[in-house]
Order: C-alpha cells, then sequence, then structure tokens
C-alpha cells in the first residue's frame, strides 16, 4: 500500500495549488493522508475526487466548512497498522512521550502544524511523522513531502522529499 503523507497546504493562502509533483504522487497513491491546514474546502473536495483515499483532519487555519466535514483525530488501519492524524502535537519538547501516552494504540501518527519534517520513534514504538509543508517551507531549506509504504502491518520505505524553495 503506497501512502503520500502531506499537511500545511494553504491553499489558496500560501500557494494557488499544490504543485503538480505533489498531484502525480497523489495520483498513484492508495492512500493520501492531510494532517490539516487545508485553508479552503476546495483543495478537499479536489483531492476527494482525484485520490482513491484521502485520509484527513482539520488544523488550527481551518474553518467552519472544513472543520464540519473532517475530525480533530483521524484514526484507520491499513494493512494492519494503526494509524492517527492530528494537526498539533504541541512543543518539540517531550513530543515523543506526550504522544505515546495521548495515542498507546497506535503504531504510526502523523501530524503537521510546525512545517518541520520530523521523523521519530516513542518509547514503546509509536512513530511520529510530520512531513513539513508542500508549499510554505517557512525557515526549511525547502517544501516537502513524504511518501511510505504499509506491507504486512509494518511502516517501511519512509522518504522525504524537498520540493525546492516556493
Amino acid at each position: 500500500m503506497r501512502l503520500l503523507i502531506i499537511a500545511d497546504t494553504h491553499v489558496p493562502k500560501r500557494a494557488r495549488a499544490l504543485p503538480e509533483e505533489v498531484w502525480r504522487v497523489a495520483e498513484q497513491a492508495d492512500v493520501v493522508v492531510h494532517a490539516g491546514d487545508w485553508v479552503e474546502v476546495g483543495l478537499l473536495d479536489e483531492m476527494v475526487a482525484r485520490c482513491r483515499e484521502v485520509i484527513g483532519v482539520y488544523g488550527n487555519n481551518d474553518g467552519p466548512e472544513l472543520r464540519a466535514r473532517l475530525p480533530a483525530v483521524a484514526r484507520a488501519e491499513l494493512d494492519g497498522l494503526r494509524l492517527a492524524v492530528v494537526h498539533e502535537t504541541g512543543p518539540a519538547a517531550g513530543r515523543e512521550r506526550r504522544c505515546a501516552h495521548a495515542f498507546p494504540d497506535t503504531d504510526v501518527l502523523v501530524f503537521g502544524h510546525s512545517h518541520i519534517p520530523w521523523d521519530s520513534v516513542a518509547e514503546g514504538g509509536l512513530r511520529l511523522l510530520n512531513p513539513g509543508s508542500p508549499t510554505d517551507r517557512r525557515r526549511q531549506p525547502a517544501c516537502t513531502y513524504l511518501t511510505a509504504r504499509i506491507s504486512a502491518g509494518r511502516l517501511r520505505n519512509v522518504e522525504l522529499h524537498p520540493l525546492g524553495r516556493r
């Protein structure tokens, strides 16, 4: 199972649209995971129309229309892997401990908000992933997104993809 993991797209505030590279990967993925800050519902509608499956949450910059359609926390079991998605996990200091406590029955937690890529493993084995942002790099050297594969309940081939300066 192929995953595209994105967050903090901020369309159309930070970019008019997702980069074409991200759309190509999204259309080939079995599941697209979006960890919030879509900003406007049009991107959600387009993603649902163009992609096989979308798992998403709302973020702090998402208004009532997105909040009516998306949860604050999404959970799914994908080929035996227990996935959770949230927008915000709080400060980096203590993140692994907080998240392991808040998501004890989860294998992988995807989050956004900071626009800073993150890949760590908490005590107990919880994997935490933040894909950064494909449209707003902030203080990062490049805009980014993640891809991964799931096979037999295990997350494999996690890869951070830089998109260059935007």
